[in-house]
């Protein structure tokens, strides 16, 4: 944080972005990561982590509908969910939306990070902590569902980016992927957030789209503009049984009418366009052949220190 009226964020060696600064909010350290939570003129409240926004209350509806619903649509149930990460409580709102829900387990690593969204992000969570379907564990994803014997209908993964000596570095490689497979129901999906999918930033995208073919048969990416992100920003869905393209509008859209609460960014529509992707990125993901693995992790900040 600049000590002005003005917020840097570096995004890369080469490109980052100046917002005017009115409030500072809160700033502290955590076992894990620096988090700052501040008030920014275009975007309103902010969480910001390590330097980077994570998500502001102008747009953080776009990322939080576009990362649940198709999910929870492809699913061929919605009782059991799993969230690594998702420490806001947002994925947690969208998810309790589904009236089939029963069970929601949220596993993030940060305890610190969990409880200041409660206390000052309460747009983002609206109450979801308190439901008492939700159930939060302070521990490794990772370990948490390597571990785990029972099985689950949707595991949505709601992580930073894969950074060198990160939280995140080994939960984006083949044998998380492996995991979570194997901790999903025969008919269960997977969705993971998968980084910036800038035409000029395309690697670490592509990667983690190949890596999610390794260890499942079904898989859509898709792309979403997130605009406090300055930046297409894509996401993975993955599937044991079916394609999302295989579902059909009657289907999409009764379901989204049987939700209990209010969607702004995400319908029929918009669904469409999220996985009609770009000539660009279509080409790009066919040529990327890289697979992430525990032994060859890859980083979104490769030659950025975050803390």
């Amino acid at each position: 944080m600049l000590n002005s009226k003005w917020f840097l964020e570096q995004t890369t060696d080469h490109e980052g972005s100046f917002h005017s600064l009115e409030e500072i909010i809160y700033a502290g350290n955590t076992r894990y990561q620096h988090i700052e939570i501040v008030r920014i003129g275009s975007y309103g409240k902010c969480l910001v982590i390590d330097g980077k926004i994570q998500s502001s209350e102008v747009d953080e509806f776009i990322y939080h509908e576009a990362l649940v619903h198709p999910t929870m649509l492809l699913a061929d149930s919605c009782n059991k969910i799993l969230i690594a990460g998702g420490g806001e409580g947002a994925v947690a709102r969208e998810v309790l939306k589904h009236p089939s829900v029963s069970d929601v387990t949220i596993v993030d690593l940060d305890e610190i990070a969990v409880a200041l969204s409660k206390q000052y992000l309460l747009q983002w969570h609206r109450g979801a902590f308190q439901d008492s379907r939700v159930r939060i564990f302070h521990e490794d994803a990772r370990k948490f569902i390597e571990r785990h014997t029972s099985k689950f209908d949707v595991i949505i993964v709601d992580l930073p980016e894969p950074s060198d000596g990160g939280p995140a570095f080994l939960l984006y490689t083949k044998e998380f992927y492996d995991s979570v497979y194997n901790c999903l129901n025969e008919g269960g999906a997977m969705v993971t957030q998968a980084t910036s999918a800038s035409v000029n930033n395309l690697k670490v995208f592509a990667a983690i789209v190949n890596t999610v073919k390794e260890a499942f048969p079904y898989v859509n990416p898709y792309v979403v503009n997130i605009p406090s992100f300055f930046a297409p920003w894509g996401f993975v869905l993955s599937s044991k049984k079916r394609d999302i393209l295989s579902l059909s509008r009657q289907y999409i859209e009764d379901t989204l009418d049987r939700l209990t609460g209010e969607l702004r960014f995400y319908d029929y529509e918009t669904h469409q366009g999220m996985f009609s992707l770009p000539k660009y990125l279509r080409n790009a993901l066919k040529q990327e052949d890289f697979v992430i693995k525990d032994s060859s992790p890859i980083s979104f900040y490769p030659s950025l220190n975050r803390k």
